[in-house]
């Protein structure tokens, strides 16, 4: 029997019990992705990254839903980077690298901690009449797809209503069979926020996801051409609610500013 140290970390919030939970195991071995995908299971979150440490300052980093492996996680990221940065206190730069060979760097400046994300682009697109119907969404201003995260994106016209949007998820799930999710946005009707999503991705993991990093690697340069703006102001509008600050650096990188807080700490006997 080997203990695993594990963590349950609240992401994109200062608050405990907010924002959007990530499971965090440190391993001192590569795990079996079998065993991976059945800690995440157990554990029960959106996505639970399992960190292993090649050198002080470098990691590679994983991330499972439930039910799949995720190449790409940015809530997962913060909980990791927001462990590490706890248990080394004179740390304020780290690097990991996910499944896809793709460096991110992590700096931390104080409670802050900021990611370097890549930027994606998407293409104009449809989507199925049961599908806008399983989302109660009746007009749908915009309609576009991002092939990296195979999501699809909706814009619709109030962040009121994307706030009331109450899905029917079993018809969400059986009105598409190839993406992994559907992200709900719109510009915000708050002062202090520049846009608002939601993402629903039973296809792929849970019913909703409290608050998506991975989606804002395409949500950034949607809006960021819609806006006139690189740097901006995210909400999230799920029943946990989450924000970030996102500013684009140049055509591939941009960067995902927030917070985290850790509210679980063991180990996990395998």
């Amino acid at each position: 029997m080997n203990d695993l140290a594990t963590f349950i970390v609240d992401s994109f919030t200062k608050e405990p019990f907010k924002g959007n939970p990530a499971g965090v195991c440190i391993t001192e071995i590569k795990l079996d992705d079998g065993l991976m995908l059945s800690i995440a299971k157990e554990l029960g979150l959106s996505e639970t990254a399992f960190i292993f440490q090649n050198t002080p300052l470098e990691y590679d980093i994983r991330f499972f839903s439930p039910v799949m492996e995720i190449p790409l996680c940015g809530h997962a990221t913060l909980a990791s980077a927001k462990v590490v940065f706890e248990q080394n206190p004179d740390l304020a730069i780290l690097n990991f690298r996910n499944i896809q060979n793709i460096d991110l760097t992590i700096n931390k400046e104080q409670e802050q901690i900021t990611m370097k994300f890549p930027l994606y682009q998407t293409t104009a697109s449809e989507a199925p009449i049961e599908l806008l119907n399983a989302l109660k969404i009746s007009t749908a201003k915009n309609i576009e797809y991002n092939k990296e995260t195979n999501i699809l994106l909706i814009e619709i016209d109030s962040s009121k209503l994307l706030r009331q949007l109450r899905p029917d998820f079993e018809a969400l799930k059986k009105s598409h069979n190839s993406i992994n999710g559907v992200l709900v946005t719109s510009k915000s009707q708050e002062s202090e926020y520049d846009f608002e999503s939601r993402y629903f991705w039973p296809w792929s993991g849970t019913n909703e996801d409290p608050v998506t990093g991975g989606t804002h690697t395409f949500l950034t340069p949607y809006w960021s051409k819609r806006l006139n703006k690189k740097k901006m102001k995210s909400f999230q509008c799920s029943k946990r609610t989450g924000q970030m600050e996102v500013e684009i650096l140049d055509d591939e990188w941009f960067t995902i500013k927030s917070t985290a807080r850790v509210v679980f700490e063991g180990k996990l006997r395998i």
